[in-house]
């Protein structure tokens, strides 16, 4: 992708999550934007950190330990997410690798990520993934073993930072959103990272401090 390419579009969606913001009396400021650059390889991605982007959002630990050390070698400062499942056994590489951790939703994980960050002395943030639709072929936690998850995952000590959703396709997403909002309220957490490229001025509006979004910023993926 060009530079000017990616700096159009970043510009665009900055400018696109500011007046949703605004739209619902927030600080622009109050989101982050996580760019999902899963697929991407490091040619692609470069143009984006050029244009100053540098949150960013990979779905698998093994495609990000293949080409995000160099890049952040090249550019100090920039923050990792996984925004994927993870299994149990990749605990200490994604607790190596990342900032923020957004897919947190069973009880044997709560386990192992507790245990990798003890043993690396690295405590990423951690989202808990909610199924918010319920739906069979979605990771994430069920509405209903949240609060139980949550309790957990406060006794092992991690550092939780909100709950995650990814609304059912098709669907109008924002009484999902609202859903999500409500319950991180009933569980006393801030954060809300929902909303993609489809959908994310929606999901700003009702609260999102971090939108994941791809496909806006990069184009279709390969």
């Amino acid at each position: 992708m060009p530079s000017d390419d990616a700096s159009r579009r970043l510009a665009d969606v900055r400018e696109s999550i500011a007046k949703a913001a605004r739209a619902a009396n927030r600080s622009p400021d109050s989101v982050t934007l996580v760019a999902v650059s899963k697929t991407h390889n490091a040619p692609a991605i470069q143009p984006l950190i050029a244009a100053g982007q540098r949150v960013f959002g990979e779905n698998r630990v093994q495609e990000a330990q293949g080409k995000w050390p160099a890049l952040r070698d090249a550019t100090p400062g920039i923050e990792l997410h996984l925004v994927g499942q993870l299994q149990s056994n990749k605990a200490d590489d994604a607790v190596a690798l990342f900032d923020a951790i957004h897919s947190l939703d069973r009880p044997s994980l709560v386990t192992a990520l507790a245990r990798a960050m003890d043993k690396a002395g690295r405590r990423p943030a951690c989202f808990v993934q909610v199924n918010i639709g319920d739906e069979p072929q979605k990771g994430g936690c069920a509405i209903g073993s949240l609060p139980a998850l949550v309790k957990e995952a406060r006794a092992a000590d991690l550092p939780l930072a909100g709950l995650m959703c990814v609304p059912p396709l098709d669907l109008e997403p924002a009484p999902y959103f609202a859903l999500l909002a409500r319950l991180a309220r009933d569980c006393g957490l801030n954060g809300l990272s929902m909303g993609m490229s489809s959908d994310y001025p929606t999901a700003v509006t009702l609260g999102a401090t971090h939108v994941r979004v791809g496909t806006a910023l990069f184009g279709t993926r390969p």
